[in-house]
């Protein structure tokens, strides 16, 4: 099983398109505050400080930022599941709000009541973590229909797993934004392993860019441990879907170095398979390689790296110091009134 799933994260992709050093630098540096953000998160949990299910992101920063530079912040849509602390940061989200609503604070964006799976914040176009696998599929061609309806070029970023991508509401979705040419991106983080059960025991077809065939939805394959890919791959995508050409499916290929969730062993796999796509595949790394053949200096990448240990730790501080919410709260942001 580990053999067939390591040889799945080594798949042949075509050369890496070129950046500029301000680009590469902006990358390096959006990455970095994810995983950061993330290691300190999982170090949260681990106190107690941070409650339920705790996914983290890490392995995968490449996917969000790349993704997010087609992105209109406030007027195109993006929606997740569950492992969305990254999509949030790459979303523009304020690092401390983000934190705070992870331990249940009254300064977190949803005012403590949502915590990791179930965050929301409209400024920045980030309409929610969702804990149903596969629910927020369905959802996310809701607001690429609504985007149509109103008659602007918005463009709904929909995220979901290789697990989530043999759920049934994923493929009534498919049909309905082919249908009505929807201007929607899905985008399949195929991480290899689901909840715990590798690509290959759980699909049929493991080619998940082609699930859309059916349907008559194009789709493509990217490599999602390399940020320059996956934006040049979200740029083709995007640019069509504003021009009308209805839905596409982008399969990202990436990894995560962690567990599920915080209380999952990964037992499944081999210590080496995560040890070498570390060693040889690191989205962050990989950066830095490019960084330096753009004459990057080491002054230059270590001020980031304080920069965001500062931004990190202010969340942290943050959220410790936010009260928790009033019992108040439960009766407020509801449909109907109490």
């Amino acid at each position: 099983m580990a053999k067939a799933a390591a040889k799945a994260t080594s798949t042949k992709i075509p050369n890496t398109p070129r950046a500029s050093k301000e680009d590469l630098l902006r990358f390096y540096r959006e990455m970095v505050l994810i995983r950061r953000f993330e290691e300190r998160a999982g170090q949260l949990y681990g106190m107690g400080l941070i409650g339920g299910f705790c996914h983290l992101y890490i392995g995968q920063e490449a996917v969000a930022v790349g993704v997010q530079e087609s992105v209109k912040q406030g007027y195109d849509k993006i929606i997740t599941g569950y492992r969305d602390h990254g999509h949030m940061l790459a979303a523009g989200m304020d690092p401390k709000e983000v934190m705070a609503e992870l331990t249940g604070r009254i300064g977190g964006s949803s005012k403590g009541k949502g915590g990791s799976m179930h965050m929301f914040d409209v400024p920045t176009g980030f309409y929610g973590g969702h804990g149903i696998v596969g629910a927020q599929v369905a959802l996310g061609t809701g607001l690429a229909f609504a985007g149509k309806y109103r008659g602007d070029d918005s463009v709904a970023f929909i995220y979901f797993g290789d697990g989530a991508a043999n759920q049934g509401q994923v493929y009534e979705s498919f049909n309905m934004a082919q249908l009505w040419k929807l201007p929607a991106i899905y985008i399949i983080e195929n991480n290899q392993y689901a909840m715990g059960t590798s690509i290959d025991r759980s699909s049929s077809t493991t080619d998940l860019s082609q699930r859309g065939a059916s349907f008559g939805i194009p789709g493509e394959q990217v490599d999602g441990m390399d940020v320059l890919a996956v934006r040049d791959a979200t740029a083709r995508a995007v640019k069509r879907a504003r021009e009308g050409g209805g839905p596409y499916i982008l399969e990202v290929k990436t990894y995560r170095y962690r567990g599920h969730s915080m209380s999952d062993p990964a037992k499944y796999r081999t210590k080496e398979e995560v040890d070498e796509v570390k060693k040889t595949r690191d989205p962050i790394e990989h950066v830095k390689v490019l960084l330096e053949q753009a004459s990057a200096t080491e002054d230059e990448l270590k001020a980031i790296d304080n920069e965001i240990k500062a931004i990190v730790a202010e969340a942290v501080q943050f959220a410790q110091e936010s009260p928790e919410p009033d019992p108040s709260e439960l009766y407020t942001d509801v449909y109907v009134e109490a």
